[in-house]
């Protein structure tokens, strides 16, 4: 097949769902012709072939970070994907379209398989549908919802990657949508080269939280840091891995609770220094208001390390209270320094939730993901474009 993957984020730009775009992309390259369709920025080349993968950027104007969009970048996107995508696509021929997110990327993915009469599978990935944090998201304004409405009835078919996905789009857009599941997975990640806590600055006896995600306010880091507070331990390390708008003011909490040296920011970092931190700690926490699936979960998973989160999200699907981790009722962080504690001061406990971890993470691995997504592209092309169909 020819796919076309658009989405407004992609590696090193964005967050999960950029991330997930180009390991799908990358896994379908290895059998397919796949092209991507995203934003330029950040000094980025217009066109590059990336593992396997024809990237295509769109330039859009006043993204100055790395994590986090601005809604000036965020429109300039679809102006120009809709005014002229013949000038980026250079009339190239699809069999089949995957839209990812359907604000800001459903128009240009809608506007694409029109114009070239094949199918777009339209997949939602949670914040574009609602996202608490935010006074845009789309579930509070009667003009966004209306064209969500639009654009998930128009897409051929619509994937969700988590029942809470999905229970969004039936309870605030659409209640008699037919909505698959595919859930969201991750790369197998490789041995860790040899690291130590020293080269981190952790000492062997401190008990190491880690947490991923950019700092932004959805995500709630501030809540984190107060509930490693209450505990008043001083052997807890937390090592943040993200950047973003929140950074100084997070510091800076951090600092006023007293417990600035043992918060350490590292910022945006590469996959191989997060996979070594990530093997190097105790267990992996989130404080995050709202997470439409959370592929940091599985990556922390894949490392054995228990997960203290809330219980609300698409990870509820997959967590499961008392054995890979805790799951906290949402926003109560008495119950979250509580559970700190209790692991904390638990490595049987700990152990034993590592070995259910690593069990229950192999059904969530890329291929498998990957594979799902190839059988509904080829359900929906052109027969007589697509092999394997009669």
């Amino acid at each position: 097949m020819k796919i076309l993957f658009c989405n407004y984020e992609y590696p090193p730009v964005g967050g999960g769902g950029g991330v997930i775009t180009a390991w799908i992309a990358e896994e379908l390259a290895k059998r397919h012709e796949v092209t991507v369709l995203t934003s330029q920025c950040l000094g980025q080349e217009r066109e590059s072939v990336e593992n396997g993968v024809r990237v295509i950027r769109i330039p859009v104007l006043l993204r100055k970070n790395q994590g986090a969009a601005s809604f000036t970048s965020l429109l300039s996107f679809v102006i120009l994907g809709l005014c002229c995508p013949n000038r980026f696509l250079k009339d190239k021929t699809f069999d089949v379209i995957n839209t990812h997110f359907v604000l800001p990327t459903g128009p240009v993915g809608h506007l694409l398989a029109k114009k070239m009469k094949i199918a777009n599978i339209l997949s939602v990935h949670g914040g574009d549908l609602y996202d608490p944090s935010k006074p845009l998201s789309p579930h509070q304004h009667w003009f966004f919802r209306i064209a969500v409405r639009y654009l998930l009835k128009a897409a051929d078919l619509v994937v969700a990657q988590s029942n809470n996905t999905r229970n969004n789009v039936h309870k605030i857009y659409l209640p008699e949508l037919s909505v698959d599941i595919i859930p969201l997975a991750i790369q197998r990640p490789p041995p860790p080269k040899k690291t130590t806590r020293q080269e981190f600055g952790i000492g062997e006896s401190d008990i190491v939280l880690v947490t991923v995600g950019r700092l932004v306010a959805r995500k709630q880091v501030n809540k984190l840091i107060k509930a490693v507070s209450d505990t008043a331990r001083k052997d807890i390390r937390v090592i943040v891995i993200g950047d973003g708008p929140r950074e100084k003011e997070l510091r800076e909490q951090a600092k006023s609770l007293g417990i600035a040296s043992q918060v350490h920011f590292l910022g945006y970092i590469k996959e191989e220094e997060k996979n070594k931190i990530l093997s190097l700690s105790d267990m992996f926490v989130s404080t995050s208001e709202h997470e439409g699936f959370g592929i940091v979960f599985l990556e922390a998973m894949s490392h054995g390390l228990p997960i203290i989160c809330f219980n609300h999200g698409g990870q509820v699907d997959f967590l499961k209270d008392g054995n890979t981790g805790f799951l906290i009722p949402l926003n109560d962080l008495s119950i979250f320094a509580e559970k700190l504690n209790l692991l904390a001061n638990n490595k049987e406990l700990r152990l034993k939730m590592k070995a259910n971890c690593l069990a229950l993470v192999e059904n969530y691995y890329i291929d498998t993901c990957a594979k799902k997504y190839e059988d509904r592209f080829l359900q929906h092309c052109t027969p007589a474009n697509c092999y394997g169909t009669e």
